[in-house]
């Protein structure tokens, strides 16, 4: 008597062969731009998939149309840049996860017209030799600032390591114990002093330190006296910190150049837009400081890149040492970077052009005038589908600038009555193009300060789409 055969036996055996499947795909529009290579890896694992839920005894339905469709979706998936645009609802203005400080529209134009054609990135065109790439930003920065030289590298980390190395390696490095900071990512000011050579040397305590430790400290294997500017975080209370003038006075009475890690620097006086008053980068120069590093992608508002300035003597240092060439910028955030800071020319452009100065600076009127048009929009969008609501709440700065900085916002919040709210987010991050928010209180909240011109549109129409 014969054994009968199992279902997924004559399951396994039904599904369609490879072959079958793609010449089905030859003539199926959802695979009309796709390689053919891609084609044929999302085929197998289509097929693939079925095979594994039939041994699993998982219920599955086996024809062409659900194979070819599967496999369609396999393809697009691949197909997706992993790297994708996506609308800040949240708040944070320059969030490092979500790509810190965008771009203005004259760096965007300056980049596509760089980057679409040859450039003198290292070409003197008035000699027609090799010329230098710093070039195209040294003297814009030095007119900005004050300082008699500068260049750019590849992030403010970049340019602490490539000083460091160059003015003290193998010489010691004084800083206070309240100034050993920890930036994102876990990355230490103690482990880069390491990686570039010198060795640390800490005085003072936590909270106080005072200009008689510096000097104590002071020895033949001093290479240099270091002041890491706290911009992502503050110390308060019983507290005491050396000035950078204080330490500038130090190091010239014992011949010891003095430098500045200002971290997220800042090219004006935001104080007089409200903010609270951060140092910028020409006082700090005019304090007689030999270097001084800062950010181009924090509160500058340019692309990723570490800029140096300083004096001449000690910047010529720095760019002969042979580590440029392994941290140095390519032309695209030099094309970037020189456009942004031609806006500093004039503050009130700055502010008005460069989105990360927009948002920080934008009234609580103005938010709250956004914010009603956004709340009208989402209703006529989701009707009573959700409980909507305006509320008053704070935004953050971020990207390690303006520690325990808040400002005052409008947000809208929803509670869908057609899902969770966490069903919510995880749905609106899944969309095209994903929205980043942020759940209070079993609701999510959309903060007009970080959305974008035309974008409060768009998320209408999304929340259309996924609540009603």
């Amino acid at each position: 008597m014969k054994q009968a055969i199992p279902d997924k036996h004559l399951q396994l055996k039904s599904l369609p062969g490879v072959d079958h499947i793609l010449a089905l795909a030859q003539t199926d529009d959802r695979f009309a731009r796709i390689p053919r290579s891609l084609v044929l890896e999302s085929v197998r694992r289509a097929i693939d998939n079925t095979r594994t839920k039939i041994r699993e005894g998982s219920p599955v339905t086996i024809n062409d149309e659900v194979i070819i469709k599967q496999a369609a979706l396999l393809a697009a998936q691949k197909m997706k840049n992993r790297l994708t645009p996506l609308i800040n609802a949240t708040g944070v203005v320059l969030h490092t996860n979500l790509g810190r400080a965008l771009l203005c529209r004259d760096a965007l134009d300056n980049i596509m017209a760089v980057a679409s054609a040859y450039s003198n990135l290292e070409l003197n065109l008035v000699t027609g030799k090799r010329g230098i790439r710093y070039a195209a930003i040294e003297e814009l920065i030095c007119e900005l600032t004050g300082a008699q030289a500068a260049m750019a590298v590849n992030n403010n980390a970049g340019a602490v390591l490539l000083a460091l190395n160059t003015l003290a390696q193998g010489r010691q490095v004084i800083v206070s114990r309240g100034e050993l900071v920890e930036i994102g990512g876990s990355f230490r000011v103690p482990d880069v002093m390491i990686k570039s050579g010198c060795i640390l040397k800490e005085v003072g305590t936590t909270n106080r330190t005072h200009p008689h430790d510096y000097t104590n400290a002071i020895t033949e294997d001093t290479g240099l006296l270091l002041k890491v500017h706290t911009s992502n975080y503050k110390i308060e209370g019983f507290t005491t910190a050396v000035s950078l003038k204080e330490l500038v006075d130090i190091g010239k009475a014992h011949g010891i150049p003095v430098m500045e890690d200002l971290g997220s620097g800042t090219l004006i006086d935001l104080s007089a837009f409200g903010l609270p008053s951060e140092p910028p980068v020409f006082e700090q120069v005019a304090s007689g400081a030999d270097v001084v590093t800062f950010s181009g992608d924090k509160l500058l508002g340019g692309p990723q890149a570490g800029i140096l300035v300083g004096t001449k003597q000690c910047m010529d240092q720095i760019k002969a040492n042979p580590l440029t060439r392994a941290l140095r910028i390519d032309k695209m955030t030099l094309a970037g970077l020189e456009a942004t800071l031609k806006l500093y020319r004039d503050t009130l452009v700055a502010v008005e052009k460069i989105p990360t100065l927009r948002m920080l600076t934008l009234s609580y009127e103005q938010i709250c005038r956004d914010a009603e048009a956004l709340f009208s929009l989402v209703t006529d969008a989701v009707g009573n589908q959700a409980e909507l609501a305006l509320a008053d709440m704070t935004s953050r700065p971020g990207g390690g600038s303006y520690p325990g900085l808040t400002l005052p916002t409008r947000c809208l919040t929803i509670r869908p009555k057609t899902m969770s709210v966490t069903a919510l987010d995880r749905k609106l991050r899944a969309f095209d193009p994903p929205v980043m928010g942020r759940i209070e209180n079993d609701r999510f909240i959309i903060d007009p300060r970080t959305l974008q011109p035309g974008q409060d549109k768009i998320l209408a129409n999304i929340l259309k789409k996924l609540i009603d």
